[in-house]
Parts: C-alpha cells; structure tokens; sequence
C-alpha cells in the first residue's frame, strides 16, 4: 500500500513545481576532484553532500547518472570534497560546466591521497568510495573518510551557498 500511496504522490506534480519547492531547501556547494587515468587531475560542483556517520566516518555525494567525470573518479575508487567559500561562485560555475578545462588557472595541491585539494576551498575531505546506489537520474555515493582539514582561513570565511537557483552568503543571525 505504501509503494502504491508513493507511486500516485510522484505523479501528481512535474519536474518544474519538484525542483521549485526543493530550491527552497539552502545546501552547500562542493567541488569533487580526483585524478582520472592518465593522472590528470578532475572534477565536477556537486551540492548534494551530506555527513551520513561518525563512527565509522562517512560521508554522501549525489552524483548525475550522466556525469562521465563521476565515472572517471569511481574508476580509481577516491576522491576529494572541497567545500568552496562564498567568494568561489566562479569556481563552481567553472567545474559545473562541460566540455571546459577545468583546471586552468586553478591553484590546487594535493591530498594525503593524491586527490586535488582547491585552493581557498573552506574545507577538504580526502575520501574512498565504499557503496554506490542508483536512485533515478542520480547515484546516491557513500564514501569513507580518509583525511580532511581546514584551510588557515576556514574560521573567518563564510560557505557558498545554493537556493532558488541562485548562489547566496549566509548571515548570521
């Protein structure tokens, strides 16, 4: 009965009005990077990112099912999530965006596991790929944390932020 209740809820609205009301869900923005088989480094902005557990450490990403960058990373199996500040709009626009080089003009270094670290990301979180799940057009993507850390300006700067379709800073109250 539950599946059936699903099933009828999904179909009473479109794409446009399910994407509107969940714009009004604020998230983070992160760009996940890795080195693709010829040792190049990659990545693609991904703003479903989520901690899932503390004990063991582990962490999710939503990658597109389309995303063939995705595909390169979980070929090597880790990967990096850099948590970009509220200056860095351009950066994900940047890594968003198909067919660019990417890494062009962009200072980067790399993880305890090889994985590019941005430069003045907020945040980095060096991961290994554990469970991979499709769930419609996305891959839902449960890694394990390896390292992580904060850049030395990470208690001053202010996250970029997604909602209704746009990119915000976030105001303390």
């Amino acid at each position: 009965m539950f599946g059936e209740m699903c099933a009828a809820v999904a179909t009473a609205f479109g794409s446009e009005q399910f994407r509107a009301v969940l714009g009004h869900f604020c998230s983070g923005i992160t760009v996940i990077t890795g080195v693709g088989e010829k040792g190049e480094p990659i990545g693609f902005t991904c703003q479903s990112f989520t901690s899932v557990s503390l004990d063991p450490p582990l962490v999710a990403v939503c990658p597109s099912f389309a995303s063939n960058t995705y595909r390169q990373l979980r070929d090597t199996g880790r990967f990096c999530v850099n948590i970009l500040g509220d200056d860095q709009h351009d950066l994900s626009n940047r890594f968003a965006t198909s067919g660019v080089e990417r890494f062009v003009e962009v200072d980067w270094s790399s993880s305890p596991h090889g994985a590019p670290v941005l430069d003045r990301s907020i945040a980095w979180i060096d991961c290994e790929l554990e469970l991979e799940h499709r769930a419609g057009d996305h891959f839902v993507v449960i890694a394990r944390v390896l390292d992580l850390g904060l850049t030395h300006d990470a208690d001053v700067r202010r996250p970029l932020l997604y909602y209704k379709g746009g990119y915000h800073r976030l105001q303390p109250l």
